[in-house]
């Protein structure tokens, strides 16, 4: 990995000042090891990156990765804006480990505990998508309160005990 320059460091922080990136926070547990410490940064805004970057609907949607980043870029947004206002007051966090064995897009973390949310890019997800959050609910026992693989699908199922698979759609719903 690069070194960062004080420069980079620079940039970061006048980015984050006018409100165009925001720094999500890893996630820390004595329950869990081989944690990074490192933030992950997003810009704010799934159009600001489309349109920064000259891209159309068409040009992301041929792309899978690509469109998982946006579609990632697009949900967190929103959810950092329900984070604000929600009561009981909860803060974003995501989860990496050493080597990238496991990794879980946004952990929301709560007086009474933890959700954790995989982000994917597939109408049709499967238990694989929720490996992670099973490791995570298994590990974190009752302090895990739910889990959920968000898709882009018509509809919501089970995948296992305490973690579901509902449409991003439903955030809004």
């Amino acid at each position: 990995m690069a070194q960062q320059t004080w420069w980079d460091g620079y940039l970061d922080q006048l980015l984050t000042n006018l409100f165009v990136l925001d720094a999500i926070p890893a996630w820390t547990s004595n329950l869990l090891s081989r944690l990074l410490k490192s933030t992950k940064r997003h810009l704010v805004d799934a159009a600001l990156v489309s349109s920064a970057l000259g891209l159309t609907a068409a040009a992301i949607l041929r792309d899978g990765d690509l469109f998982g980043r946006v579609l990632d870029t697009f949900v967190m947004a929103h959810l950092r804006a329900e984070a604000e206002v929600s009561a009981p007051r909860w803060r974003l966090h995501h989860v990496r480990e050493k080597e990238g064995r496991r990794e879980i897009d946004i952990v929301a973390e709560m007086a009474t505990g933890v959700i954790a949310l995989e982000i994917k890019a597939t109408a049709a997800p499967g238990r694989g998508d929720a490996a992670h959050l099973n490791h995570l609910r298994d590990a974190l026992g009752q302090r895990f309160l739910a889990g959920a693989v968000l898709h882009t699908g018509p509809r919501a199922f089970v995948l296992s005990n305490r973690i579901f698979a509902p449409p991003i759609s439903n955030l809004w719903g």
